[in-house]
């Protein structure tokens, strides 16, 4: 345990309940807190759920779901609860303002010395902190759902010790921190991820790959027991959809963003969400790609795989370049998040940075590198190939 000994979780929706009951069966006092009674009545049975998602992933047993409900309460007033609380998490709706209100409320309702934290993963930290009077005690502690994987971003007035806390507590949660030395849209693992997703779907609007022909593509490359759209459908397909009508675009992503959306309106349309209503792009609970005959045109794997794997190693290049983590930070942090027995510069290793540099320009000619970063990574394989005196 860390010297953290209450913790309050601010949105108790799924995310919220998520991080609630991990940090219960971690041994933690507990306190959720919304301002829908409505929300706080499914508390227990949203934790039901999560805790069967965590058994059946060894992460928990029955005994230790009962015992963690003992410490987990729930309150409509946080002044209420204040006094006690060590750790404030903040999950509530990716809505930038609300996030600012909501944190500059925050921090004169509990003492100066608790730690309050935002789980967002879309916003940077320093758009939200800069509300606060003080940010000493503020600071990114970004979980991903269903992963040990949590992020941890300083403030620009973030202390130290705040950090140290931070990373003794997601040790405690028996969870891996990635403190990240500088913030970054997208955190780590999200910005490796976002990228291989859209090109996914853009090598399925362009027909220039099968949704089936591309997960292969990657479940081949990568070792992975589920591809791109495998994954879609277990995020599910709304919460997808709903992050690309509101995503920010430049002018050179606009086409792609109205592509996507349309793309899977008619999944939203039809009800059809991935796992949790039993069809997205595939039927449930035996989707293809799980049975032994998912075989799929080679050609279309190929372009697709070229694809997949010049994108992901762009985005990771650049992210190193970018000073936000190291190569084997970066590396330890997919493997992680992702289940996977490779890193990105595992990978660029393996490959090497010429062939790489044959890849990218490849995907250059054929207009299909919807990376920003192109330039940047194409520099830092440049540099990388060069002999090191």
């Amino acid at each position: 345990m860390s010297d953290i000994k209450k913790v309050c979780f601010v949105g108790a929706g799924s995310m919220g309940c998520f991080n609630s009951l991990v940090a219960a069966i971690a041994g933690y006092d507990v306190v959720l807190y919304d301002i829908s009674s409505e929300t706080l009545e499914a508390v227990d049975e949203q934790h039901q759920l999560t805790a069967s998602m965590m058994m059946a992933h060894g992460l928990c047993t029955p005994e230790l779901f009962k015992e963690a409900q003992t410490r987990i309460s729930v309150c409509s007033n946080l002044e209420l609860v204040a006094a006690d609380v060590d750790l404030v998490s903040e999950s509530i709706a990716e809505n930038l303002e609300v996030k600012r209100s909501v944190h500059a409320s925050l921090e004169k309702i509990f003492p100066p010395t608790t730690i309050i934290t935002t789980n967002t993963s879309a916003l940077l930290v320093s758009d939200i902190e800069s509300a606060l009077t003080s940010g000493e005690h503020f600071a990114a502690l970004h979980s991903h759902l269903g992963s040990p994987l949590i992020d941890i971003v300083a403030g620009p007035r973030t202390s130290p010790e705040v950090v140290e806390r931070l990373e003794q507590y997601v040790h405690s949660l028996h969870c891996v921190p990635l403190v990240l030395k500088k913030e970054h849209p997208g955190y780590v693992l999200n910005a490796m991820l976002g990228p291989v997703l859209a090109t996914s779907m853009a090598l399925v609007i362009h027909q220039l790959a099968s949704v089936q022909a591309v997960d292969q593509a990657w479940m081949v490359a990568c070792k992975s027991a589920t591809g791109p759209f495998g994954m879609m459908d277990f995020f599910g397909l709304n919460v997808v959809h709903d992050s690309w009508r509101y995503k920010a675009v430049t002018p050179e992503t606009r086409a792609l963003k109205e592509s996507v959306v349309d793309f899977l309106q008619p999944y939203i349309d039809g009800n059809d969400l991935g796992i949790k209503t039993g069809k997205g792009f595939y039927s449930y609970p035996n989707p293809e790609y799980k049975q032994e005959n998912f075989d799929v045109d080679s050609d279309q794997c190929t372009r697709a795989s070229d694809s997949l794997t010049c994108v992901l190693l762009v985005t990771a290049m650049a992210i190193v370049d970018k000073g936000v983590v190291n190569r084997s930070e970066l590396d330890g942090a997919w493997k992680v998040g992702m289940q996977l027995a490779d890193g990105p510069f595992e990978m660029l290793d393996a490959l090497g940075f010429d062939a790489f540099l044959t890849l990218l320009a490849g995907q250059q000619a054929l207009g299909f590198c919807l990376s920003a970063d192109a330039g940047r990574a194409k520099a830092y394989a440049e540099r990388g190939r060069q002999p090191h005196v």
